[in-house]
């Protein structure tokens, strides 16, 4: 045994598990979960008073550090929000993905993986002071090269991104995504769409999703709100999700709404995951992190094993990585260490409501590959 985490409460909804044990890894990977691990010359870790889960999944993140003006650095983020796969979506394209691969995903000590954008430089054109939807442009769309790019690297790219909306694609309505999902059928990969404004609307790009695709942003606000004005589900979302569409948060700069959460919650519609959408226009707020994210939806009702399955094991199954997000024995040796503050606490969302939550989850610590990870 290399390391164990000792007298933690366990929270493993891959598992069921939720109470007092110990974790033990060995060669990277979770070795054992116990009432009691012991291990001649293991680093122990008292981790007591503690909740320990399998490492957290950020689905949503954009983590192209340097190639992006949206990229954030992954380490410095997966160090304090407790992150241990970053899934960057859509920053790189079939045009630039190999300069994503080399000087930051190979480089990196936390898990990066990536939905292959079918726009040929991906997410090239959104700062603070240029914004370029890249899906407006049809002539950049580069599905011969998607294709081939995705199939190169399967090791690393677990789907493929568009974006569609008045702000990602103009007036091209579902041409982007039409173009995209037959990448995704050549590929055999499934497909993330991020929807803002119409057009399209909501129900045109959700009718065309198929079983694990995973729709982003799911919970924004009006218009393409999935709630309708009476704060019912729409129709078309329910079916969409009887169907095995995945709706996923993406909360970034403009895209998640107390309003619709409320709505969709009371409804018995809780996210499949729950993702920040983290970039550098949102990463000082309304996001910040994942598990700031993670806290708004505490606050707002979900059981905290609720929202840590949002995180881990749901994240996996839609990645099709089912060695991930989970502490069963021979599984990814990544960890979370977490703990839930009570006080008064200020969230926001992206329309500017405030909510007074009474808790707040805070990232202690990680387990990469079965060892401590801290800051350099």
């Amino acid at each position: 045994m290399d390391l164990i985490l000792k007298g933690g409460r366990v929270i493993d909804p891959s598992q069921g598990l939720d109470g007092i044990m110990d974790v033990g890894f060995a060669a990277g990977k979770v070795a054992a979960v116990a009432p009691s691990l012991t291990g001649n010359g293991a680093d122990v870790r008292d981790v007591s008073g503690r909740i320990v889960s399998p490492g957290l999944i950020d689905l949503h993140t954009h983590v192209y550090w340097g190639g992006s003006s949206l990229g954030i650095d992954a380490e410095e983020f997966c160090r304090t929000s407790g992150v241990t796969t970053a899934v960057d979506t859509g920053s790189a394209g079939p045009g630039n993905f190999m300069g994503f691969r080399r000087h930051v995903i190979e480089r990196s000590a936390v898990r990066i993986l990536a939905y292959l954008h079918v726009s040929h430089a991906g997410i090239y054109g959104f700062s603070s002071t240029v914004m370029v939807g890249e899906s407006e442009d049809i002539r950049l769309m580069d599905p011969v090269t998607a294709a081939q790019v995705a199939d190169a690297n399967r090791d690393v790219i677990v789907g493929i991104k568009v974006r569609v909306g008045r702000h990602a694609s103009g007036d091209q309505g579902t041409a982007p995504l039409e173009i995209a999902l037959q990448v995704a059928e050549e590929t055999g990969l499934p497909l993330m769409a991020h929807i803002d404004e119409p057009p399209p609307s909501y129900e045109e790009v959700i009718a065309r999703l198929r079983p694990g695709d995973v729709l982003t942003h799911a919970f924004r606000p009006f218009p393409n709100s999935p709630a309708t004005a009476q704060g019912t589900v729409k129709p078309a979302v329910i079916a969409a999700r009887k169907r095995g569409v995945l709706f996923d948060i993406g909360h970034g700069m403009g895209s998640f709404a107390f309003k619709t959460a409320r709505a969709m919650l009371a409804n018995g519609f809780a996210p499949d995951t729950i993702s920040s959408d983290v970039h550098s226009l949102c990463i000082n707020g309304p996001a910040f992190d994942q598990v700031t994210t993670m806290s708004k939806f505490l606050c707002l009702g979900m059981s905290l094993p609720e929202v840590i399955r949002a995180s881990t094991v749901n994240a996996a199954f839609a990645l099709k990585r089912p060695e991930l997000g989970s502490l069963k024995p021979g599984s990814a040796g990544d960890a979370t260490i977490l703990s839930v503050e009570d006080g008064a606490f200020d969230y926001v969302d992206v329309v500017g409501e405030h909510l007074e939550g009474r808790q707040r989850i805070l990232s202690r610590g990680v387990v990469i590959n079965g060892k401590w990870w801290h800051p350099a």
